[in-house]
């Protein structure tokens, strides 16, 4: 199950991916916003950090205008390893050494069709373990002691 997201900044494109999630029979439940009327990224961002914090999705997408205020809301949530991505080698490293369970994607800076490649690449990557999984380690050890 997929979380998916969005501001205003990102409403346009978040539509556009659920069309491309249907259409692969990939399940996915969406946390608004429900228009391109203004609204704040915070609202849907905690939304989805929290339902794949919770383990009631297993991945979330994020869309604003840069990605960078999800990304930001997200990352508050221990547990959560997100980043805003602009294209497919970038995907394919956050989930290769980084095991995002969080994507955020810029919907003022990429096309649909840019998207979906780069969601493709990130579902079709896998964790690369050996010394990520020492590194994502350390990052626990670091959400531990500062978020309480």
């Amino acid at each position: 199950m997929i979380a998916i997201g969005s501001d205003h900044g990102g409403f346009k494109l978040k539509e556009e991916i659920k069309k491309y999630l249907d259409e692969k029979e990939i399940e996915y439940k969406d946390f608004g916003c429900e228009s391109d009327e203004r609204t704040d990224y915070p609202i849907y961002a905690m939304a989805v950090a929290k339902s794949v914090q919770n383990k009631e999705c297993d991945k979330g997408i994020l869309i604003c205008g840069t990605g960078f205020g999800m990304t930001i809301v997200a990352n508050k949530f221990k547990g959560i390893r997100c980043a805003s991505c602009w294209n497919e080698d970038v995907a394919r490293f956050l989930k290769e050494h980084n095991d995002a369970n969080i994507i955020a994607l810029p919907g003022r800076y990429i096309n649909v069709s840019e998207a979906v490649a780069i969601l493709r690449a990130w579902f079709g990557a896998q964790f690369s373990e050996g010394r990520h999984s020492e590194r994502l380690k350390m990052i626990e050890e670091i959400e531990n002691k500062n978020m309480k």
